[in-house]
């Protein structure tokens, strides 16, 4: 049996010994490795499939690690991590201490600068470029890899705008397959679409318009082609860029056809492409479906209701909301600040928007929640999901910061449902019409009620409840963390009362002022950083009326934490159920 040419390849210096011919066998046998690799241990197929071809010229061509190679978003960089020194560890892939699941910068001296979030990719190829400018070094190529829906980013755009008046060294790759999770939307994929039929015309040409020198649109997955225009491309000055086409899960009959679903498919049987079915009778729909159901109830009894999604579709749910109501649902793209002000937008011409979108998403639009929002006091509805611990994804995906972040700001309301009923409750009452924008905050995954598709009931904003009575000592907590709570307490001899506050903003006063007078020592706990979060509250309004409880407060602590499964995460914070237990027996 003849030995694989994968087999010899640790790292790209050794892929340049290749002879050109050698180079399409390869690309099988990584894109093999690849879809056996994730068949069992899960992560992002499709986009690392599509790039293949592409990965392999890039570092056949170029002399990474000392030419500069970014890749957007991170998504595709499967097969760069394995030619760049990480194969016999790539089955670690996503996993508590493996490797990260996108390009991290300590991680590998190939990865030039860490990524999770779309569009960042020209502005810091930009920042390298002129940085090697300003050292001397002309020789160095600089080249930023961006799909066609991380580039109609308003980011995106303003790292274009910018290098279009420089004179570096950079080459932008658009890899173009019309999908990033859900497919592609707006004005410039039909440009893009246009472009690829062969209707290219050269006034009307938004990149050279940019001032950048445009190149294609050529197969991505043809080697010969896609190593001959890199080396041509090696020789022109100045900023340029190459457009690409390719086909998102490529090699893959199933992820081909079925794009979305196999953007992370989980696991499937590596032979056929056939996923591997998960028994789901029985269990809680995940959250985000909850969502979905609800706003498309909603919206048919509201004529004023609209839904709004930067790119999420599908991972948000509100999928439903446009198959049934196209009008009034929509998916702005890569576009989070775009969202947010569309939202405040409608909400000024009595439109009840609801405006769903991750919470790390949301980072992104901070200054539109304060200024367009908040400020405004326009009663938006944040849809925030994916808070709290989201696992594989990692550091660049824990929603963790969402309540500190949003907690410092006027006149908005933050909600954290314990279940699914109270989420849904929370959305109806939301949609009857609020005073001040309000953020909904909900995790990644399933909850713990089946049936939950109950008549609508609408809540006091800001009221709290007790779930258990007890002497010894209170546990305050916040949102789907609860359920940890309760079944800690299970495991407790001694009675413990347990608090949820569904609303961190505003704080039940009444009922906080009752816990503080019965309790000596308090335990808080949540799901996001402990600095300036709910925690940070309670010890704030106790410091305000001089109660002088010991308040001990759980949640993420002061550093970024890594990949994992969610409970070892929830382990690693000490707010897994095992890690509650420890605490409250410490103070008991």
């Amino acid at each position: 049996m003849s030995v694989s040419l994968l087999s010899n390849i640790q790292y790209p210096a050794d892929l340049r010994k290749l002879a050109p011919d050698q180079l399409p066998i390869l690309a099988k046998e990584l894109r093999d490795f690849v879809i056996n690799i994730v068949a069992t241990k899960e992560g992002h197929l499709g986009a690392s499939l599509g790039v293949i071809e592409l990965t392999i010229a890039l570092h056949y061509v170029f002399n990474t690690p000392n030419d500069i190679l970014v890749w957007d978003v991170g998504h595709q960089a499967y097969p760069h991590k394995i030619l760049t020194g990480r194969k016999d560890i790539f089955h670690t892939n996503r996993q508590l201490d493996g490797i990260s699941g996108f390009p991290k910068r300590s991680e590998s001296q190939y990865d030039t600068f860490g990524v999770g979030h779309s569009s960042t990719s020209i502005s810091a190829t930009l920042g390298m470029a002129i940085a090697s400018k300003l050292k001397g070094d002309t020789k160095k190529q600089h080249i930023a890899v961006i799909g066609d829906a991380s580039i109609a980013s308003g980011m995106a755009f303003e790292g274009l705008n910018h290098a279009g008046v420089t004179d570096t060294n950079m080459l932008v790759i658009l890899n173009d397959n019309a999908i990033g999770i859900d497919p592609s939307v707006g004005a410039l994929k039909e440009y893009l679409t246009k472009a690829k039929v062969g209707i290219r015309p050269r006034k009307n040409n938004i990149i050279e318009a940019l001032n950048f020198d445009y190149f294609g649109p050529i197969d991505g997955h043809d080697l010969p082609s896609l190593i001959k225009t890199l080396e041509e491309l090696k020789t022109i000055e100045g900023p340029k860029l190459l457009h690409i086409i390719t086909t998102k899960g490529k090699g893959l009959k199933q992820a081909e056809e079925n794009q979305v679903q196999y953007h992370a498919p989980g696991k499937f049987d590596a032979s056929t492409g056939d996923l591997i079915p998960k028994d789901s009778n029985g269990l809680p729909p995940k959250f985000q479906d909850v969502f979905g159901h609800t706003i498309l109830e909603l919206a048919r009894a509201n004529k004023k209701i609209v839904g709004i999604t930067p790119a999420m579709p599908t991972g948000s749910s509100l999928k439903y909301m446009m198959q049934e109501m196209p009008d009034r649902a929509f998916d702005v793209g890569i576009a989070e600040q775009h969202a947010v002000t569309l939202a405040a937008g409608m909400a000024t011409q009595g439109l009840v928007a609801f405006c769903t979108i991750y919470s790390t998403f949301l980072q992104r639009a901070y200054d539109q929640v304060i200024h367009d929002v908040a400020l405004q006091n326009l009663p938006i509805i944040f849809c925030i999901d994916r808070a709290g611990i989201v696992g594989a994804d990692g550091a660049t995906h824990h929603g963790v910061f969402d309540i500190a972040y949003l907690n410092c700001i006027p006149n908005i309301i933050i909600a954290a449902p314990k279940d699914e009923i109270e989420l849904r409750n929370l959305l109806y009452t939301a949609s009857l019409g609020l005073d001040n924008p309000i953020a909904i905050r909900y995790p990644r995954g399933r909850g713990h009620i089946i049936d939950w598709q109950k008549p609508f009931q609408s809540l006091k904003i800001g009221k709290g409840e007790i779930l258990k009575k007890g002497t010894d000592l209170a546990v305050i907590s916040t949102g789907t963390i609860a359920h940890n709570v309760t079944f800690a307490l299970e495991d407790i001899d001694t009675t413990i009362s347990h608090y949820h506050f569904g609303f961190i903003k505003p704080l039940d006063t009444n009922l906080l002022k009752q816990v503080l007078q019965q309790y000596k020592t308090i335990i808080t706990i949540e799901d996001g950083v402990i600095k300036g979060g709910f925690g940070s509250s309670i010890v704030d309004f106790a410091n305000q009326y001089h109660f002088k409880n010991k308040i001990i407060t759980l949640g993420v602590p002061d550093q970024f934490i890594h990949q994992g499964t969610v409970d070892e995460l929830h382990d690693i914070a000490g707010i897994s159920i095992k890690g509650i237990l420890k605490t409250i027996r410490q103070y008991l």
